[in-house]
């Protein structure tokens, strides 16, 4: 979704800030009701944009149209903090270079054994079945089938955890939330996640290398000229990054301090 925006940024230049809004707010609409209203007031904000997203196929960024069940977070998030900090670490040999990236992530993987948290919200709730709830929040009403996992709002059969009108029908009928979690969802899962160790090697004296990878040569690359100046060892920043500036602030509680990011 977020290279997919940056595309459209660079190719039509026109009203970002509102176009950027109603882009976000289409690719995680939980209802096709949704996805079409937002679409429609892309199309009036820039027609050219509806094409453009209609040609990329809708399955590729918009949560109602996937094909798959998707984690809908960000993959890279563990690359680009490897690229962070093995930034001064790669001008090490290679296998030195492994090794420092190896223990790091064994103390990665030791400090997310431990992370967890939640949150619950409760509207009002009226009764049909044992299994079918009807949920006013506001002016708004939601029916939920708990027998299927299944919520109007969408949010219930898509993220494979109960939404808060979910949560509100199982606090009416005094039943636990965790039978109608996805066991991804769960603890027992989540260290599963980092159950599996990062081995560390022997020295390298002790190595039992075989004849025929001993033997061989790895030359360095021969084709091609080196660029002037010193070799890049930071990614390319998008326009987004480039033109943000950041502030500090600090909590009101224990007084540490943040950074956020204000748009300018």
């Amino acid at each position: 979704m977020w290279h997919i925006w940056t595309n459209i940024r660079a190719k039509f230049k026109k009203g970002h800030l509102k176009l950027s809004e109603l882009y976000f707010a289409t690719t995680r609409s939980y209802t096709l009701d949704e996805f079409n209203e937002r679409m429609s007031k892309i199309e009036e904000n820039d027609p050219r944009v509806k094409a453009y997203l209609y040609d990329i196929g809708y399955h590729r960024w918009s949560r109602v149209h996937a094909t798959v069940n998707r984690t809908w977070t960000m993959t890279s998030n563990i690359a680009e903090s490897l690229n962070v900090v093995t930034k001064y670490a790669r001008e090490l040999l290679i296998v030195e270079l492994l090794e420092y990236m190896m223990t790091i992530l064994e103390r990665w993987t030791k400090e997310k054994l431990f992370e967890s948290k939640g949150y619950i919200h409760i509207p009002w709730v009226r009764a049909s079945t044992d299994y079918i709830h009807t949920v006013l929040d506001g002016v708004r009403r939601y029916i939920v089938c708990l027998e299927n996992k299944r919520c109007s709002c969408g949010r219930f059969q898509f993220n494979e955890l109960p939404c808060p009108y979910a949560l509100a029908a199982l606090r009416h009928m005094d039943e636990s939330f965790e039978q109608y979690c996805s066991l991804y969802y769960t603890r027992k899962n989540l260290l599963r996640t980092y159950e599996i160790p990062v081995n560390s090697l022997p020295d390298e004296s002790k190595w039992n290398v075989p004849q025929h990878i001993s033997e061989e040569v790895v030359n360095p690359p021969t084709e091609g000229k080196r660029q002037p100046g010193r070799p890049q060892k930071e990614r390319y920043k998008t326009y987004d990054e480039i033109n943000s500036k950041k502030y500090k602030i600090s909590c009101g509680n224990c007084g540490g301090e943040g950074i956020t990011e204000f748009d300018v």
